[in-house]
């Protein structure tokens, strides 16, 4: 039999070497694959992300503090708009603005202005946590270190924006005491104590400010963290998942949605009964002072504070009724829902409004909850979790405002002095969110028993 020729390999070799295409394919594997980035490329990028939370922040606060300050009438202010404007900015992070005077050798002003323009701190704070969670939204893990890393590049350029601003926020302004020369207060500042222009002006106390920011910008961090649901948590904290993040995203909502009832009102007021430009700057520099005093009073919490003299705040006028009393007694006003609804009957509804926003959120956080977590759970989650949110929303409310000017140290003059004052009764309103929580967070979980929960579900438990 003719011998069988042996079938020739069906690998080929190539030309000038000794290895087949499969082989030089897998000696190319290695190489193929893509490097990771160098812990200093991955820093600069941490860094450029928290420079653009940063940078958006300050800018959020910057447009909606300048529109309120605009339709308040502030830019026809003598030169000072730019100095004002970084003064509210300051303000709304937390920082501290001293007022100053100076009306001559024989005559002393006193000033004093402490109060937190709560719509432009929102916007900062929401503006400025959604850029901070944007760049984790598609990591399945975050690492502790990692997580540090990027609070703590926030925070150093976030103290490093604020002072920069706090650098701006100075000016003097002339105050003008009357327009006729012949007026009689006139001629007494202007003849005896060399006082016809006297001035007020105002400046940053640095030190106190970088202390508060830095208290503002970790919590908004952290209240950041603890809202977002799709936010990863490093590997020692994912279980607080469940007990923490939904009750804190109700809170949130509860206080955005007191927001959103207040812009509403605003907005119908503002078409209906005139002044369109004063609402429009209480809308855009301190909506959530009304809004969150609103949720406190509904709930049973009380206010203390009085009004005298002809300054006052952009406030409702029932409110500001309230706080003028009968204009004799030295004693402060309490601002509770018996109070308002002797001014106007309608602030009764305040109660019902909250019954219905408060069951709303606890609703939403029973149904973002785990199924694993039971009635008495629910209602200790929410218990909890209203009493910090008003012992956090609660004291941003103060305000304290307080304007005089004393000739030879004998006193205020009437016509030139004023005072406002607004204090909370923390403890009482947190008690009474504590207690809300605990009865509507177990309603919620009923109403929530049979809706689809969303989460992880422990069979074992």
């Amino acid at each position: 039999m003719p011998a069988r020729k042996r079938r020739p390999s069906a690998r080929k070799r190539t030309p000038g070497s000794g290895t087949s295409v499969g082989r030089v394919t897998s000696s190319r594997l290695p190489t193929s694959a893509r490097p990771s980035a160098p812990p200093s490329g991955r820093y600069a990028r941490v860094v450029l992300q928290a420079l653009a939370a940063v940078v958006a922040g300050f800018v959020a606060m910057g447009v909606v503090a300048g529109l309120g300050l605009w339709a308040a009438g502030a830019a026809d202010l003598p030169g000072g708009f730019t100095a004002v404007l970084a003064a509210v900015v300051v303000m709304a992070s937390g920082g501290k603005v001293e007022l100053s005077g100076d009306a001559g050798a024989l005559a002393g002003t006193q000033a004093e202005l402490t109060a937190m323009p709560l719509t432009v701190t929102l916007v900062g704070a929401l503006v400025t946590g959604f850029c901070f969670l944007r760049p984790l939204r598609h990591h399945a893990v975050t690492g502790t270190r990692e997580l540090l890393l990027r609070a703590a590049s926030v925070v150093v350029l976030w103290l490093a924006a604020l002072a920069g601003v706090s650098a701006l926020a100075r000016h003097d302004f002339p105050l003008i005491l009357g327009g006729d020369a012949q007026d009689p207060l006139t001629d007494l500042f202007g003849e005896l104590l060399d006082a016809v222009n006297p001035t007020v002006g105002f400046r940053t106390d640095v030190g106190p400010t970088l202390f508060y920011g830095l208290l503002w910008i970790l919590g908004v961090l952290a209240v950041a963290l603890l809202v977002s649901r799709g936010t990863p948590l490093p590997p020692r904290l994912v279980r607080y998942h469940g007990p923490v993040r939904p009750a804190a995203f109700a809170m949130l909502l509860l206080l955005l949605a007191y927001v959103v009832v207040g812009l509403v009102i605003g907005i119908v007021v503002a078409a209906t009964r005139g002044h369109a430009a004063e609402t429009l700057a209480v809308l855009l520099l301190g909506l959530p002072n009304v809004a969150w005093l609103a949720l406190g009073v509904g709930i049973g919490g009380s206010w203390q504070g009085k009004a005298e003299g002809p300054f006052g705040l952009p406030m409702p006028q029932i409110l500001d009724a309230v706080l003028r009393g009968d204009g004799d007694s030295p004693d402060l006003s309490t601002v509770d829902l018996s109070s308002l609804a002797a001014q106007d009957a309608r602030a009764w509804w305040l109660l019902p409004v909250a019954a219905v926003l408060v069951l709303a959120a606890a609703f939403v956080a029973a149904v973002r909850s785990p199924a694993r977590i039971t009635l008495w759970q629910h209602a200790l989650h929410l218990g909890v979790a209203f009493a910090l949110t008003m012992l956090v929303a609660a004291p941003v409310t103060l305000v304290e405002a307080r304007f005089g000017l004393s000739v030879l140290g004998i006193g205020d003059l009437e016509s030139l002095g004023g005072e406002v004052v607004l204090r909370p009764d923390v403890w009482k309103t947190a008690g009474f969110g504590l207690l809300w929580g605990l009865a509507f967070g177990f309603l919620g979980g009923l109403l929530a028993f049979r809706v689809h929960r969303k989460g992880e579900v422990d069979q074992d438990t």
